[in-house]
């Protein structure tokens, strides 16, 4: 067995780890950081004092402020303040923007990074600035491919517990959508895939900001009745129970999504996944084993009415091996033990 490792992982600022409602990264993280811990390294978290994640953790601010407020001097504070505490470490995995960039030439152990935006600027800017300093992680081949000027050091695709996430019967006579208010996650496409298929849809998600009020008023709520209902932003527990019982997850996304944890979550609670074909959905959908793919919003109709014969066990095995917390683990256990052992024998030299 490999030594253990101490691995700071640098959290972005604006949500508790793991977060109340919506938050992809902050759940992925918490994943992440509590793998590791259970496979006996020791995980040093830099986040905000509201975080609950199991794994030691420090922080500059007392409690998150929300999503990018206070801009990119908040980040900053918060990113100076955890390269300065987290020098007890073997090697930092940073998951925020201005992070990878600060470290360079600060850093006294390997830094990687995860992007877990597009690679597409505004994003791209910083990660090309890096000009190979710092490894960056995608999260998906799609997402790798798009990457132009940036050399990424690994694919590595987010992974869940399978044990946190019980199994559904699909039982509940409902099509189920996850996800945030604006048009690329699609919530109007699902609608009105919905209505067509004569299946009874359940909307939730994030709606805080204007541009999601604004859509929300205009595209989704002059179609909300007794069929198709939205319920808010949820917390874990009945995220769960929706997807238990949701004969499908209808994620008609139409934007390169660099993942889409939200799959991965339906895969773990035997629900299969109706899917537009953009971003990493033909990577992460098997097509006619744990969901359908369509290349037009139109083809959701029927996908809709076909996605109860699919295996639902098919799908928990998804979660089980391809897409499990420990397989994410163990991708970035040897990742960092490259750096590590790299980084030790460059300073004996």
């Amino acid at each position: 067995m490999s030594p253990s490792l101490r691995i700071g992982m640098l959290a972005p600022p604006w949500l508790p780890v793991p977060p109340i409602g919506y938050g992809g990264t902050e759940t992925v993280i918490d994943s992440l950081a509590r793998g590791l811990n259970a496979a006996g390294h020791h995980v040093v978290l830099y986040t905000t004092g509201d975080s609950t994640c199991t794994v030691e953790r420090r922080f500059a601010f007392a409690a998150s402020p929300g999503i990018d407020v206070g801009g990119s001097a908040v980040e900053l504070h918060h990113v100076i303040r955890a390269y300065d505490e987290l020098t007890d470490v073997d090697v930092i995995h940073d998951h925020t923007a201005v992070g990878p960039l600060y470290s360079v030439g600060r850093a006294a152990v390997p830094v990687v990074t995860t992007n877990h935006n597009p690679f597409a600027d505004p994003f791209g800017t910083a990660f090309r600035a890096l000009r190979g300093a710092v490894p960056v992680i995608a999260i998906s081949a799609h997402h790798a491919n798009s990457a132009v000027g940036i050399r990424v050091a690994a694919v590595i695709h987010h992974g869940v517990d399978p044990a946190e996430f019980p199994v559904g019967a699909g039982s509940g006579g409902y099509a189920l959508f996850l996800g945030r208010m604006s048009p690329d996650k699609g919530a109007h496409r699902a609608v009105v895939a919905a209505k067509a298929a004569g299946v009874r849809l359940l909307l939730a998600g994030r709606l805080r900001t204007e541009s999601e009020l604004r859509y929300f008023d205009e595209e989704v709520r002059p179609f909300l009745d007794d069929e198709a209902s939205f319920l808010g932003e949820i917390d874990q527990e009945t995220k769960l129970e929706l997807l238990g019982g949701a004969v499908c997850l209808l994620n008609p996304i139409a934007w390169d999504e660099p993942f889409g944890m939200v799959m991965i979550e339906a895969f773990a609670c035997g629900t299969p996944v109706v899917a537009l074909r953009a971003g990493s959905s033909p990577e992460i959908v098997e097509d006619g084993v744990t969901g359908l793919l369509c290349d037009e919003p139109a083809g959701l109709v029927a996908a809709l009415g076909e996605a109860g014969a699919l295996d639902r066990a098919a799908c928990r095995r998804a979660a089980e091996g391809r897409f499990s917390a420990s397989r994410m683990v163990a991708d970035h256990v040897a990742l960092y033990e490259s750096l590590v052992a790299d980084h030790r024998a460059a300073s004996a030299g």
